[in-house]
């Protein structure tokens, strides 16, 4: 047989497939029906797997392919019932009533110390707030919960360090609101008195991590401290040595001995809004999620496939594991998208029924 020719017998077997695949949903549009009247749940994972297996053992010579296949199908179907069944009324709901984000905000808890990248970035996103500054990632979230600040101001991924671990752990206990974003370039600087000899440079831990090739060269030992904008003071205090913002550095009053020491020229760190309120602007882009998974065999990747099924764009995925649980995860995961788009709220309310933990933690824009 030619190229053509087994092409042309795919095609034909294509064209007997798409009619039975249109009777196949049609049939979902009936169970859909079936459920609705008796109240039974759309999800059935136990039937699911057996008939998963079922296919692996009867299809001999790809038993892995077909089960992948038949997966992808039972997802779309599930979908097409949720769709059908207006599945996701609660979050439906709460998306409804989320408001425009005002437009300033009285005081904000930050992370750090004036002089800090987190004050900067709070200077972005919240314009004439007063700053509440924390020390440390779990006392901005205690600030936003008590009230004593409306919104919170702190980074949670670095272009050449990676994710601030702690801060994800404290979105996915807190499950509060993301309501906007800034990715900031950051441009360390070494500071210190001149002439003298350091034995060790203080940073906050990311800091150190993106420039470690600096400090590998100038062989000192790197401490680690709460901020950037705290690091000049300890440095200031103990003869040593400091990396941070070259405002730190000022406000600190320690010399600035050498710019731009970080790894990468192209430094970035993203920071986020959290709020105990749901806020949506018009223009929201970019939305953030986490849920659980049951333990089956590539239920991660029937997840994923339905961001694909629905033109979504996936931007970040990152699992955390359950506190108290024995080898259980929590995914937080990132895509484009606005929850207006009524294939992306589709989508999302149908995840919403389905997922264990589920959680919407925001739509909202971010700023480059």
């Amino acid at each position: 047989m030619t190229l053509e020719d087994v092409r042309q017998k795919i095609d034909e077997i294509d064209g007997k497939l798409l009619p039975l695949f249109e009777e196949r949903m049609d049939c979902s549009k009936e169970v859909a029906r079936i459920k609705k009247g008796k109240g039974i749940p759309i999800l059935n994972e136990a039937r699911e797997q057996a008939i998963l297996e079922k296919i692996s053992k009867k299809a001999r010579a790809y038993p892995n392919e077909a089960r992948v296949l038949y997966s992808a199908i039972m997802s779309i179907s599930r979908g097409l019932q949720h769709e059908l069944l207006e599945s996701g009324e609660t979050l439906r709901r709460t998306l409804e009533e989320a408001g425009e984000p005002p437009a300033s905000a009285e005081e904000a808890a930050v992370f750090g110390a004036p002089g800090s990248f987190s004050h900067e970035a709070a200077k972005k996103l919240l314009p004439g707030a007063s700053p509440l500054f924390f020390p440390t990632f779990p006392e901005i979230f205690q600030a936003v919960d008590e009230g004593k600040a409306a919104f919170g101001i702190l980074p949670v991924e670095n272009s050449s360090a990676g994710s601030v671990e702690q801060v994800y752990d404290l979105i996915l206990k807190y499950r509060f609101y993301i309501v906007g974003a800034e990715t900031l370039y950051i441009h360390h600087c070494l500071c210190g008195e001149p002439g003298k000899t350091f034995q060790k440079v203080y940073s906050h831990p990311q800091a150190l991590s993106q420039c470690s090739e600096l400090i590998s060269q100038m062989n000192l030992s790197a401490c680690a401290c709460s901020s950037t904008a705290e690091a000049p003071l300890l440095a200031k205090k103990e003869g040593q040595a400091a990396i941070c913002s070259e405002e730190a550095a000022q406000k600190a009053g320690l010399p600035i001995l050498q710019k731009d020491v970080q790894n990468n020229s192209n430094n970035c760190t993203r920071f986020i809004q959290i709020s105990r309120k749901l806020y949506i602007p018009r223009d929201a882009g970019k939305i953030s999620l986490c849920f659980s998974l049951p333990h089956t065999t590539g239920s991660l990747n029937s997840v994923l496939s339905r961001f694909a099924q629905a033109g979504l764009n996936l931007t970040k995925i990152e699992s955390r594991p359950i506190p108290g649980s024995r080898f259980e995860y929590d995914f937080y995961l990132d895509f484009s998208g606005n929850v207006r788009e009524p294939h992306t709220l589709k989508l999302l309310c149908s995840l919403s029924a389905e997922l264990p933990r589920f959680s919407f933690l925001g739509n909202y824009t971010e700023e480059d």
